[in-house]
């Protein structure tokens, strides 16, 4: 087993907004990538509202945790195990993650998705998407607004 499983290192809010990116979308175009981080800051300022969803979780780091919200995080998903390995932080994708985490977190990236809490990739449509209209695609995904 190799060092970086064997003890979990600490990650900040903006690291684990930076694997959460790879792990969804790290294989997309970037708009695709932006779209999942504008997906994340628009579930963040919900959640933070007085009345607003706590189900989504509490700040970046606890809506990008939150179970069952983003598949990466689940340890079944095809990207969990790789998101914990070091030699992600070496991944050409993975740099472009970083920046467009720094970009949401710093209020510097456009939303790009309408105000978008939900999406999926074009590839398929999930039952819960069946009958909606999506408020863009952008990357190979399609994004809704079903909150706030």
């Amino acid at each position: 087993m190799s060092a970086s499983l064997a003890r979990p290192r600490m990650l900040t809010p903006a690291g684990i907004l930076e694997l959460t990116l790879w792990g969804e979308a790290g294989h997309r175009p970037v708009r695709g990538i932006e779209g999942i981080a504008a997906v994340v800051m628009n579930r963040a300022r919900l959640a933070g509202l007085p009345d607003g969803p706590r189900h989504l979780g509490r700040g970046v780091a606890g809506i990008c945790r939150a179970p069952f919200q983003f598949g990466c995080w689940h340890p079944r998903h095809p990207r969990h195990l790789a998101m914990q390995a070091a030699s992600v932080q070496e991944d050409a994708a993975f740099a472009v993650c970083r920046r467009i985490a720094a970009r949401a977190l710093a209020g510097a990236l456009p939303d790009g998705t309408g105000g978008a809490t939900h999406y999926h990739g074009v590839e398929r449509l999930p039952r819960w998407a069946v009958g909606l209209m999506p408020t863009a695609e952008r990357g190979g995904l399609a994004f809704y607004r079903l909150l706030g």
